[in-house]
């Protein structure tokens, strides 16, 4: 017995240094998470995005972002690299291949598509097809290590979000494993590049955010809407350079993309309900330390719901589509077809969801 009793205060003591001290990759901030009131108000729940059309993808996962193509087909990333190209019979079929992980996608005027690629940087992707990288690190030489999202100036510009500076997708597990070290660490280091072609150089526009993702840019062009997933907002950042503003707050999921919809409004996908533990933990640092070092199993993770939501160019929630049963889940955002319906985006579904035009 008492070589029993003494291998188990071994082991809990074993335990107990382990989840103190072993080393993590994550150096936790103190932060205070705003008070969460849930799916109340503007965000009140509903089963409006309970019945998509799927288009199914194969054996591919994560349609995370899609645009419309100058010959009127959808285009969408997925996660082995691969943009596939939907039909008007939803045949799917491959466009292109980067080598990378593909993210924000966004066609010109001109007919080129724009890749903000998680492991290579800022790609572009001509009519055949051919991949050109555009950019892997700012003039200052500073490496883009988990490119996400882009829009694209009526003259070419090109503003797009470096989710991380700490935790780069490629060299951290992907890009799922490396936004939870970056969130759950909160150290507030991403960033929005701006891409200048006549140039062909890369700046840094706007930093200090947590997880930069979704980037868009309203009809007027005088301005860049950036949603920082970390701290559940979106930031408008003048492009004359004058200081940016918080216009939503307080969102009661991690908002991921952001694109134009129709009349000077914009989509954005909440891929998850807030974590009540991880908020709790905000101002406690040490302790989201410990819960790295929990076997993947114990850790939060992404709750299966759906969810979009219409903003205006104020910040105002114009309505909310959501599916809290989570049939089609962990949603990125939504684009807008011409005939009314509209593309509902994933982080990791096998489909594509459409929403039926009303």
């Amino acid at each position: 017995m008492k070589i029993v009793l003494g291998t188990i205060g071994a082991a809990a003591v074993f335990l107990l240094l382990y989840l103190a001290f072993w080393p993590v990759a994550i150096e936790p901030k103190s932060w205070h998470a705003p008070n969460n009131t849930g799916y109340t108000g503007d965000f009140v729940a509903n089963e409006k995005l309970a019945n998509l059309t799927m288009v199914d993808l194969g054996t591919r996962i994560g349609p995370e972002d899609a645009d419309i193509g100058p010959d009127g087909m959808i285009y969408v990333a997925s996660h082995d690299g691969e943009v596939l190209r939907i039909t008007a019979d939803n045949t799917t079929e491959v466009f292109a291949q980067t080598n990378g992980r593909p993210l924000g996608i966004e066609f010109d005027q001109n007919g080129t598509l724009f890749v903000a690629d998680a492991y290579r940087g800022l790609l572009s992707i001509n009519r055949e097809g051919d991949v050109t990288l555009l950019a892997n690190k700012t003039v200052d030489g500073s490496p883009i290590l988990y490119a996400d999202d882009l829009d694209v100036t009526s003259d070419g510009v090109i503003y797009f979000s470096d989710a991380s500076t700490r935790f780069g997708a490629q060299s951290n597990g992907g890009t799922l494993a490396a936004s939870v070290l970056d969130l759950v660490e909160h150290s507030a280091n991403g960033r929005v590049l701006k891409y200048d072609p006549a140039t062909m150089q890369t700046t840094v526009f706007a930093d200090g955010l947590t997880f930069a993702n979704g980037v868009a840019i309203n009809a007027a062009e005088d301005a860049v809407f950036v949603v920082e997933t970390g701290d559940y907002r979106v930031w408008r950042f003048p492009m004359d350079g004058s200081p940016g503003e918080v216009i939503l707050d307080n969102l009661p999921g991690f908002p991921d993309n952001i694109n134009n919809a129709e009349d000077g409004t914009f989509w954005i996908g909440l891929v998850s309900p807030r974590n009540e533990i991880m908020d709790k933990l905000s101002d406690k640092p040490f302790l989201r330390q410990v819960v790295m070092r929990l076997p993947d199993a114990m850790k939060p993770a992404p709750t299966r719901y759906g969810f979009i939501l219409k903003m205006d160019e104020g910040g105002a929630v114009i309505e909310t589509l959501q599916d809290p049963s989570g049939t089609y889940a962990l949603t990125t955002g939504a684009v807008n077809l011409a005939d009314g319906r509209v593309v509902v985006t994933s982080l990791t579904e096998p489909r594509l969801g459409i929403l039926p035009s009303p």
